[in-house]
């Protein structure tokens, strides 16, 4: 682990390739697991906001979960999280002609219709970050499913953190990712 301003980073977002490849997961991440995609506490108002935009693209499984469950979830820690659908797949997955997932906030975002692309977490994955009280841990969450995500990482030499660029400038600002590709390099020395 190494710090950068506040925040505890794992060698292994920089040591590990990974780029997602849909074709073959078809977008698991959204589908399996035993929770829904994490959320930070000001996501819950973007999610209030832009539900009556996204709901167009839900299924009517998915509309019945949101209205039983509610928009959100607390779990028993008090985090927040989306909602699952009969316990799988997130209540906002909407599936493409190929069938393979997306997120229904995204779909709006990329049509021009809201200005929030999706929960941080997911945009981050396969990076998880941990708030402590005095810093935030990054780490690379491995997950047996994305297997074909590191090989195509792997083929393309793209490690994690690069993957996921867009995501953390997002989370931490450019300053910091600047500061994340110097210790990738001094790392890899």
């Amino acid at each position: 682990m190494f710090q950068i301003k506040n925040t505890l980073v794992s060698e292994s977002i920089i040591e590990n390739d990974f780029v997602c490849n849909l074709s073959k997961c078809k977008g698991a991440c959204c589908i399996k697991g035993n929770a829904g995609a994490p959320l930070e506490d000001n996501e819950i108002d973007e999610i209030k906001k832009f539900y009556p935009i996204v709901k167009q693209y839900l299924s009517s499984k998915s509309i019945n979960e949101i209205t039983k469950q509610g928009q959100f979830i607390t779990t028993v820690s008090g985090d927040f999280e989306t909602p699952l659908v009969d316990g799988k797949e997130c209540v906002y997955l909407i599936l493409n002609e190929n069938k393979v997932a997306k997120c229904s906030f995204e779909k709006a975002f990329e049509e021009g219709l809201i200005l929030w692309k999706k929960p941080i977490s997911c945009h981050l994955y396969p990076i998880r970050t941990k708030d402590f009280s005095e810093f935030v841990s990054v780490n690379y969450d491995k997950w047996s499913i994305c297997s074909d995500a590191c090989v195509l990482g792997k083929e393309l030499q793209v490690p994690v953190y690069k993957f996921v660029k867009d995501a953390l400038i997002r989370k931490f600002g450019k300053d910091w990712y600047q500061e994340l590709e110097l210790a990738a390099k001094d790392l890899q020395k």
